[in-house]
């Protein structure tokens, strides 16, 4: 069952990102809440059916149902801004930046956990998502809130390793379908 499941579907030629796997979350130097909210938000952003219910599968086990649910809602709010906020930075226009975004996302000020872990999984999943705005701006929040760079560049990893996961997954799935 989950992160199992997951790196024993990983073929041979994905050893590395198997191993990758086992270790971000065997190894994790991150609380409990952090490493499962971290791993949970980062699958819901791969939108790979099979990483999802493997690791919010076993994220369950882990966090409480408010972490979970906020876990979910890091990841359903960067799906917005990232978008966002990539797009007003990849125009290269200064001035959208002056302009108010108008979008709702109150969760980011409540979001029903500690707002340090909240900012953490935004980050991993702005990473996924690759929005440069966004990692700057919740990386100083993180650093305001003297998280170590040590645990951030973890964070990262978790995106990274998970990432990768489901392209292989997803890859290899419409291989077999051929």
């Amino acid at each position: 069952m989950g992160v199992d499941a997951l790196k024993a579907a990983l073929p041979d030629y994905a050893k590395d990102i198997r191993l990758n796997l086992g270790s971000v979350v065997g190894t994790s130097s991150l609380s409990e809440q952090r490493l499962w909210g971290t791993v949970l938000a980062c699958a819901m952003a791969t939108k790979s059916p099979k990483v999802i219910a493997e690791l919010s599968q076993e994220a369950a086990d882990y966090l409480s149902a408010e972490a979970f649910q906020a876990a979910k809602a890091a990841a359903a709010i960067m799906a917005m801004n990232n978008v966002y906020y990539r797009s007003t930075h990849l125009i290269g226009d200064e001035a959208y930046a002056t302009l108010p975004a108008r979008l709702r996302m109150t969760v980011i000020g409540n979001p029903g956990v500690d707002k340090t872990d909240f900012e953490l999984w935004c980050l991993a999943v702005s990473a996924i998502n690759g929005c440069g705005t966004c990692l700057a701006s919740h990386e100083q929040v993180l650093r305001k809130a003297d998280v170590p760079r040590e645990q951030i560049q973890e964070a990262l990893r978790i995106a990274a390793v998970i990432n990768a996961t489901a392209a292989v997954i997803e890859a290899e799935a419409a291989v077999s379908a051929v």
